[in-house]
């Protein structure tokens, strides 16, 4: 694979708060990625985006200005603060509009951050967000750029026409790459490197070289480019002739995978994999526990199928019903914005977390074989990433639960013990009976029909792994089936990938609801004005 997808960059992550990926974390990461471009403290911010794009009618709802906001700030994810970023804003004095324009781009998903520091420096930042919380930031002012937080950056400013693009080579013998551009009268130079970039060398340039501006770049990803080494397979033809001459199971081949991808350590990236399952699970045990926030459809629901379950009024002790009431936790964590691992997106979060655990625990499964299965489901991830990716916006749901269904097949087969074979054939299975899955969330929550779309991609991951392990045929292969879904796509009309304007996001009833959201967020929003008035 060229610019190989990652498992940790691309598939199972980010960590992060908010109802979708691509809106929240894909803007939280060009947002923290533009402040070190401005390179002073933020004064003012105008976003907008296009008013043919994807995001003008629901940036709000799925996130996007939380996102923004906490980038903008500089608050982590994980931090409690990131739900009153508009508030702390203010106290900061930080000015921060969102607007809709006309501009032209090449992408659904684009936005743009004009920054303003206190300083007088502005910036242009222009972005995309490609899926499962990824990003591109594709020009500073109008110098094209292809920034994806995946490494250590310098950005040079009008460097001395003298010292060419051969001298910064030989200055920098580690770096990654170097482009330079001109635009009116500028000079830009953006130099990659997948280790951090040493003080001293930045002294040393200063000497020799005369700039208008130096600015360091910080990654945003959890593991850095640079360090891959040679992948010993490159397609799924190869994976499983390596499989079966090896004699290995899919999760060693997604540890291998990510091995090659990184250049870390087996036992670095198991512990990486731990860290994240770990968050997963406290999200199923939080949602369990009972959420609760305003701006949300759905109230708390996970905790009724054990009732239902004790009072004999659904079957029996059933792995359905963990599976439902799992799945169920994930999202309500989801939707009251707590901490949750995207896996591969937000608005597919509950599906792997979710039946890996109830099947985990019908297995009596060791937690490092659950691990293991992690590995197994995010090597599905990665070639579904390499294809169509993850953005809803482009392809509908069938890239988020359609994807995630094929992920989850693949680990319930390594839990089973099956074969590298069978872990793929499962995939396939899976995510063959959700191809053309629209995007149609109502009044723009990533609620409903989300979470029964949830919790049919798990179930239907557990039925894909049983009839493959049991010897069922997939008939088509994994690498066929996703070719299908990218060509499926394109027949899709617009109205059905994320945008609030098809499916049942457009029946009276989820219209109303919408209506009623809206009046009772302005109601709070006036309540709370009036409290600070009387203050």
């Amino acid at each position: 694979m060229k610019n190989r997808p990652g498992i940790f960059n691309d598939v199972i992550g980010p960590v992060m708060r908010g109802p979708s990926s691509s809106h929240t974390a894909a803007s939280w990461r060009a947002a923290k990625i533009s402040m070190d471009i401005l390179n002073e403290p933020l004064k003012k911010a105008i976003i907008d985006f296009d008013i043919n794009g994807a995001w003008a009618s629901n940036y709000r709802e799925q996130g996007t200005t939380i996102g923004i906001e906490g980038g903008l700030l500089d608050l982590e994810m994980t931090d409690d603060n990131i739900k009153n970023t508009q508030e702390l804003a203010k106290e900061k004095g930080i000015s921060i509009e969102y607007k809709i324009n006309s501009f032209q781009t090449n992408h659904v998903n684009t936005f743009r951050l004009l920054l303003e520091g206190k300083h007088g420096k502005k910036i242009l930042v222009t972005a995309i967000s490609t899926g499962g919380g990824s990003f591109k930031i594709i020009k500073i002012n109008n110098h094209k750029i292809n920034i994806l937080g995946d490494s250590y950056e310098l950005l040079i400013l009008n460097a001395n026409k003298e010292f060419s693009l051969k001298d910064f080579e030989l200055f920098f013998p580690s770096h990654q790459s170097i482009i330079e551009s001109f635009e009116n009268h500028e000079r830009l130079i953006n130099i990659k490197f997948s280790n951090k970039i040493s003080e001293d060398s930045i002294n040393k340039l200063k000497r020799i070289v005369s700039f208008n501006e130096l600015k360091i770049l910080h990654p945003v990803l959890p593991i850095v480019s640079g360090n891959e080494i040679e992948m010993p397979f490159n397609n799924l033809e190869s994976l499983l002739k390596l499989a079966e001459i090896k004699n290995i199971d899919l999760g060693e081949i997604g540890l291998l995978y990510e091995k090659s991808q990184s250049g870390l350590k087996s036992s670095a990236l198991i512990n990486k994999m731990k860290d994240l399952v770990k968050i997963i699970e406290d999200s199923i045990k939080i949602g369990l526990e009972g959420t609760n926030y305003d701006d949300r459809i759905l109230p708390q629901q996970s905790h009724l199928i054990d009732i239902a379950n004790k009072n004999n009024k659904i079957l029996k002790d059933s792995i359905v019903n963990n599976i439902i009431a799992n799945v169920s936790a994930i999202m309500e964590s989801k939707s009251a914005m707590e901490v949750i691992v995207a896996n591969p997106t937000a608005g597919s979060c509950g599906v792997v977390g979710g039946v890996l655990k109830a099947v985990a625990n019908n297995t009596n499964a060791s937690f490092d074989d659950l691990i293991k299965s992690y590995f197994a489901a995010g090597i599905i991830g990665v070639f579904f990433a390499d294809g169509p990716g993850f953005s809803a916006e482009e392809h509908g749901c069938q890239v988020e639960c359609g994807a995630s269904a094929g992920m989850a097949a693949a680990g319930i087969v390594q839990l089973f013990g099956g074969t590298a074979k069978q872990a793929i054939d499962a995939a396939s299975m899976a995510i063959q009976n959700m191809i053309g899955l629209i995007c149609d969330p109502i009044a723009d929550r990533v609620e409903a029909p989300c979470l029964g779309k949830n919790v049919s991609a798990a179930v239907n991951a557990l039925s894909s792994a049983t009839m493959s392990c049991a010897g069922y045929k997939a008939l088509i292969p994994l690498n066929e089936v996703i070719q299908t879904v990218s060509s499926v796509s394109k027949q899709m009309p617009s109205c059905n990938k994320c945008t609030g304007k098809g499916g049942l996001a457009i029946t009276k009833t989820a219209c109303k609801i919408k209506e009623e959201l809206k009046f009772n967020s302005n109601l709070a929003s006036i309540d709370t004005s009036l409290i600070k008035n009387k203050k």
